[in-house]
């Protein structure tokens, strides 16, 4: 994990280099004169050498600071956490509703397969998966929150707003992340059924005499769930820094929208210190992932327990 997020570090910095603009010129503005445009330029840094300034930017790092952001010559980090939080809240929201939703379904399709029930929970959530946030967004706004007046038009409850009144503003947001991951969540869920309830395990379970709630429960779910668990992982990357569009729709204030206007802006630490808090949250899922994956799958586990032995092993002579 730690040589992907040097990597990681290496691809951010350099991609955020090679951007097309002057940081100098996009914070003076265009009537600027050239002389200020590059005395501004040699004040933040942008004329020093490429590799020195990464090693600048990566020891920064290493001591908890991102550096400066040009646009609002203030420190990066609290930017960051603050916008990390936000999206945080809208990711756990959405994840709560979502992933129960979508592992019922998907159960529900594999007992029902090739049934009246399976097609119906299958062609939905294909369909709704195939909606844009965009268009979901604008008719949930349209509905809910203009025409009926159920909702706020705004992700934002302001400071100060109660736990409650942060639920009730981000109910339409999440509407459109539901639509997109419930159909994904749920085809996931189906074929790790299916192929649980066809396993060798859970016809020895059936023909040992166990009820079907415990054969479902103890045989069927804990092995179907695996591959769920993996696809949630990779989905947290998606919920944390590739909500844009649902960010400026419900004017939220997201990291994901935290680095579009770092770009737009040419405001390269801010940019940089954003993308990579990303890939830190995504590595943190992925590594989370395959912890539950050992801990819920017996041959995993052994696996893990067998290579730690042999590595052990391996020290010792």
């Amino acid at each position: 994990m730690l040589l992907t997020l040097w990597l990681l570090s290496l691809i951010v910095f350099f991609a955020g280099q090679v951007l097309p603009g002057d940081p100098g010129r996009a914070i003076l503005g265009p009537l600027a004169a050239p002389a200020a445009v590059q005395a501004l330029d040699t004040q933040l840094g942008v004329n020093a050498p490429l590799v020195s300034r990464y090693f600048s930017w990566l020891g920064g790092l290493l001591h908890g600071d991102m550096g400066i952001s040009y646009s609002y010559r203030s420190a990066v980090a609290p930017f960051v956490w603050h916008a990390l939080f936000n999206s945080l809240k809208l990711a756990a929201l959405a994840f709560v509703i979502v992933v129960p939703l979508g592992i019922a379904g998907g159960v529900i399709a594999a007992l029902r397969a090739g049934r009246f029930t399976d097609r119906i929970i299958s062609i939905t959530g294909l369909s709704l998966a195939t909606v844009p946030e965009f268009v979901s967004g604008i008719v949930v706004i349209v509905l809910f929150g203009v025409t009926w007046k159920l909702l706020p038009v705004t992700a934002s409850a302001g400071a100060g707003a109660s736990v409650g009144q942060q639920f009730r503003h981000l109910i339409l947001p999440v509407i459109p992340l539901i639509f997109v991951l419930f159909g994904y969540f749920a085809r996931i869920s189906r074929a790790g059924t299916i192929d649980a309830l066809a396993s060798d395990y859970t016809r020895t379970a059936i023909l040992k005499g166990l009820p079907g709630r415990v054969v479902l429960l103890r045989h069927v779910l804990r092995n179907s769930l695996l591959p769920t668990i993996t696809v949630i992982a990779t989905q947290t990357g998606y919920l944390i820094g590739g909500l844009v569009v649902v960010e400026t729709l419900f004017n939220y204030q997201g990291i994901g929208g935290l680095i579009y206007k770092a770009a737009e802006s040419k405001d390269f630490p801010m940019l940089e210190g954003g993308t990579l808090t990303i890939g830190v949250v995504y590595a943190l899922a992925t590594l989370a992932a395959d912890l539950l994956l050992i801990a819920l799958s017996p041959q995993l586990r052994a696996a893990a327990i067998g290579n730690r032995a042999s590595r052990a092993a391996g020290a010792a002579a």
